[in-house]
């Protein structure tokens, strides 16, 4: 589809002086954001694993900010998530401050864009939305997209910190192995949970060995999405985990190969369902199947 530039995709006036509900809703459908393009409370960002930004460029929300996960969303040297002054510069630059409405959307799969819903939540926003059906599904309905890129008013008031526990460390995964009130979820495919395939070789990070961790249960994230990648309804939702044995009375880690699949997984449970002990473990495979003296099953 050609780019439609529907002249929204100019400065966004700063949002300072306007008011937000106590908490934004986690998810928002298409009909919600074509009725907020020109809200200066919101900010669209599109999350990309890409560092050319060739998506964003081709086309985008107008008015959405381009943030790619390697670059901007991870810590430069170590393996690690992006620390204090580094999203301090990144949410200045986009105008975003605690008062600022973001929704996040991308593809594939708005993975990415989970694992920004998620980093943020862990540094305190409370108004933090996922578009759902990400990038794939704005497209697929011939809404307005632009080149101009989002040009916000940049913003320095605010100064996040680190907030909430949501992520798993590796130690916490091995505190957990045979705990019958602990749930560890591989969110991967079926050929990685089974050791057949390790899988893809992106950014250059694999791991050494392939399996799953010991007493893993294998649910998929796609099962909890239909054909258009958008979320199947809250029943089926909790019907699926129900069903896996994993209920909101489980203390809960999720896991995929780096962290980004495991966020789209931890944003069900979590966002959608409500799960309050639910934490990602972004190591994740590339770390747990590189690690010396961690078990693994096949």
């Amino acid at each position: 589809m050609e780019p439609v530039d529907k002249g929204r995709g100019m400065s966004v006036p700063s949002v300072q002086s306007v008011s937000q509900p106590a908490v934004s809703p986690p998810l928002v459908d298409t009909a919600w954001c074509l009725d907020h393009l020109d809200d200066p409370g919101v900010r669209f960002v599109e999350v990309d694993e890409r560092p050319d930004r060739r998506r964003y460029e081709l086309g985008h929300i107008p008015g959405a900010v381009s943030w790619n996960w390697r670059v901007q969303l991870c810590h430069p040297i170590n393996r690690d998530i992006a620390g204090p002054d580094q999203m301090a510069d990144l949410l200045g630059e986009a105008g975003i401050d605690e008062s600022t409405h973001v929704v996040l959307y991308g593809d594939p799969s708005n993975w990415f864009a989970a694992w920004a819903f998620w980093l943020l939540k862990m540094y305190g926003l409370e108004h933090v939305s996922l578009l759902d059906g990400g990038r794939s599904l704005w497209v697929a309905r011939d809404l307005p997209l632009t080149t101009e890129p989002g040009r916000p008013k940049p913003s320095g008031s605010w100064r996040p910190a680190l907030v909430n526990d949501y992520r798993a460390l590796r130690s916490d995964v091995l505190a957990r192995l045979g705990d019958p009130n602990a749930a560890i979820i591989d969110v991967r495919s079926s050929a990685e949970y089974a050791g057949d395939s390790i899988g893809p070789d992106l950014f250059g990070e694999t791991a050494e060995r392939a399996g799953h961790i010991p007493g893993a249960i294998s649910i998929p994230w796609d099962e909890a999405t239909r054909s258009d990648g958008t979320f199947k309804p809250a029943d089926e939702l909790r019907r699926l985990f129900d069903a896996a044995g994993v209920d909101a009375s489980k203390d809960v880690v999720v896991y995929c190969r780096i962290g980004e699949r495991s966020s789209h997984t931890w944003f069900v449970l979590h966002e959608l369902l409500g799960y309050e002990r639910v934490r990602n473990y972004d190591g994740s495979w590339v770390e747990w199947g590189s690690s010396v003296g961690v078990p693994i099953e096949r």
